[in-house]
């Protein structure tokens, strides 16, 4: 499969494009990266530089894709973190022009704006993501605050955040980062069941954890994988990849690519259906 993967850039470490292609690439899919900014590395980093993709070269880069074929050539778009909110506006007439060229395209919104109780995105990103982008996604998937900022509800269990994510509306909701007894869960609506897989918390995690689940399980979703094997892949494979990286300034993506494929089970992982008062949407 074809997939343009629209967010950040780095030059060192694996956060953004430097982490979504590689795993989608490992996975069997064609990727063409489109930069959102373009940075050094993280902000974490000491020497961290760069600056956002400016509005009119991104325009650029799109109208340049759509000259040369590429939306019809397209089986899926990813978008991630953006530099400016003006950003988001040009990334959803893409995703609807990719759609136009191809009805059968998938678009998944990986909201990347915030985490740990607070927004880290420039000031509005993360009401045009809710206002342009949100729309039209078919998968999202928001980690726990971005659900809360999304759906305006209080998120802090499975239960929470099954109805946070049904109130999105929106044809396939993945949760991430969901509070499970003292585990952390992936969740998301099966045949009407809240199904949660969890694993283990792992300290001193290196970022760029989010930008790798969204690109496992969109990349195991194109392959045509049932959502319940796709949920498990991609929580294994992220879980796998920051048990080898912990305590480390990034993740160890290619060290590890192995399970980005075939993850091991790791001890006090479990995946199924788990009750609530939530009620699915299909």
């Amino acid at each position: 499969m074809n997939v343009i993967s629209i967010q950040s850039e780095v030059i060192y470490g694996h956060v953004g494009n430097a982490a979504a292609r590689f795993a989608l690439q490992r996975l069997g899919h064609e990727v063409w990266g489109v930069p959102t900014v373009l940075l050094t590395s993280h902000a974490a980093h000491p020497g961290f530089a760069g600056e956002a993709t400016s509005p009119a070269l991104l325009q650029k880069l799109f109208d340049g894709l759509a000259a040369q074929g590429r939306l019809g050539e397209a089986h899926g778009i990813v978008s991630g973190y953006l530099g400016s909110p003006e950003q988001a506006a040009l990334v959803a007439d893409f995703v609807r022009r990719a759609k136009a060229a191809n009805p059968k395209l998938i678009y998944c919104l990986d909201t990347a704006f915030g985490d740990d109780g607070r927004i880290y995105a420039r000031p509005g990103v993360a009401e045009a993501m809710q206002n342009a982008l949100l729309p039209l996604a078919d998968i999202v998937t928001p980690n726990t605050f971005e659900l809360s900022v999304l759906s305006g509800r209080t998120v802090a269990d499975v239960a929470s955040a099954a109805a946070a994510a049904q109130s999105l509306g929106r044809p396939l909701v993945v949760a991430k980062s969901v509070p499970v007894d003292n585990r952390l869960g992936a969740l998301t609506t099966i045949a009407g069941n809240v199904w949660v897989a969890a694993t283990p918390i792992v300290a001193r995690a290196p970022r760029g954890a989010g930008d790798l689940f969204a690109a496992l399980f969109f990349g195991h979703y194109l392959n045509g994988k049932l959502t319940a094997e796709v949920l498990d892949l991609a929580t294994r494979g992220v879980y796998h990849v920051l048990a080898k990286s912990s305590g480390e300034p990034e993740m160890r993506l290619i060290a590890e690519q192995a399970a980005l494929v075939a993850p091991p089970h790791p001890d006090g992982y479990s995946l199924g259906p788990v009750k609530t008062e939530a009620r699915a949407n299909g």
